[in-house]
């Protein structure tokens, strides 16, 4: 097993994922008025894709162990293609938002892998490599920011901004070809099935999996329409806002490690969407360039450590769950997110721009109170502690 090219594999799989996402949202202004959609309507498209996300981890991340790794990475390789090449020949709305539902399944098959592969190379460093590892969502995000806008002074279409996507995703599958991939933590620890689903039906871990819904909801979704608001309330560029803050946060999450053993995850997440919500909220009131920049940069240092974190916290206290309880989280958060980004779009239909980042904003109030209190009994408790599995084979 080649541990760091599957790791450097991961990463661009991830950078996959992260272009179409930066990439679909730029172009919103370029492909709303040749299809003739509303922003709800290319919501609904964002929507399909994390709506694909969260079927297809949720079918695969109970059954990877028994389908293999490498043959799903595969499959997500097919997918992304596909969905990439049938979103640029689009020629109605239902292509659209079809070929982005294909593509979602690629992206879900990526998240499905790369989490649990990470966890089982890096056993003793979860949040740390997971942060790592999902820098490459912001590092991706600036790769197809910058892509985009500087296409976009070139004038050049949408349909050539969406197939350069193909590139790192072509890189990815040559870098697994023929590769060995291990064991999950949880197979290679003799834990069953049925212990695994067991697991699934925890208390906290319900609780955890309700909390993602919201923190995913306040990361991902703003980003979506970031260039639609900012250029009605701001009159600026939101597509560079976007690149700014992924700059922040692709740097940021190389440090998560220190600042989760001197707060604790739990600890982490709680200033995590303190700082989020506040950032969120005062973004929404902007209406020149610098005080977006300022709000910016508060709501990226709050979403920074999210996504990664709430894995990590989900490796380390129920590693039984394996594979399952960590994708049942990326469901949860996708199919949070494919909610909050369809009704965004109504908001912003019905209520304007600004009224689109308030809205999303106050949902941070529900995960700042759940993690002040597991913090707090965390702390009672004698401090955070990991779950170590010990291997049979």
């Amino acid at each position: 097993m080649n541990q760091r090219r599957l790791f450097i594999a991961s990463c661009l799989s991830l950078v996959v994922t992260a272009m179409i996402f930066v990439i679909r949202g730029d172009i919103a202004p370029q492909v709303e008025p040749i299809f003739g959609l509303s922003h709800e309507q290319y919501a609904f498209v964002s929507t399909m894709a994390f709506f694909g996300f969260a079927a297809s981890i949720f079918l695969a991340s109970p059954m990877l162990d028994a389908l293999g790794m490498r043959n799903l990475l595969y499959l997500a390789l097919v997918l992304h293609i596909g969905g990439i090449v049938a979103f640029i020949f689009a020629s109605n709305y239902t292509m659209l938002y079809m070929s982005m539902l294909f593509a979602g399944f690629g992206n879900g098959l990526v998240e499905a892998v790369i989490n649990p592969l990470t966890a089982t190379v890096y056993p003793d460093e979860k949040v740390h490599k997971l942060n790592v590892l999902h820098s490459w969502w912001p590092g991706g995000l600036i790769i197809g920011g910058l892509i985009a806008y500087l296409m976009g002074l070139m004038n050049l279409s949408w349909q050539v901004k969406m197939g350069v996507v193909i590139i790192p995703t072509i890189a990815y599958g040559l870098l697994i070809f023929g590769q060995e991939f291990p064991k999950t933590e949880r197979a290679a620890a003799g834990i069953s099935t049925g212990e695994m689903i067991k697991t699934a039906f925890h208390p906290a871990f319900l609780l955890l999996m309700f909390t993602m819904m919201i923190t995913a909801s306040i990361e991902l979704g703003p980003g979506q329409l970031l260039e639609s608001v900012l250029r009605n309330t701001a009159k600026m560029s939101g597509t560079m806002v976007f690149v700014y803050g992924s700059a922040l946060m692709f740097v940021l999450r190389y440090f998560a490690g220190p600042i989760a053993h001197k707060l604790s995850p739990i600890g982490m997440m709680w200033a995590s969407v303190t700082l989020a919500g506040v950032g969120l909220f005062m973004l929404a009131g902007v209406t020149s360039p610098v005080p977006a920049y300022i709000a910016a940069t508060i709501f990226y240092v709050g979403v920074c450590f999210m996504w990664p974190t709430m894995l990590g916290i989900t490796s380390e206290r129920f590693p039984q769950g394996g594979a399952f309880t960590m994708g049942l989280m990326g469901f949860a958060g996708q199919f949070a997110l494919g909610v909050i980004i369809l009704k965004m779009g109504a908001v912003f239909d019905a209520w304007g721009a600004a009224a689109v980042f308030k809205f999303v904003s106050k949902l941070a109030l529900i995960p700042f109170i759940v993690f002040a209190v597991w913090w707090l009994k965390d702390r009672a408790a004698g401090g955070y502690k990991a779950v170590k599995l010990s291997q049979t084979s």
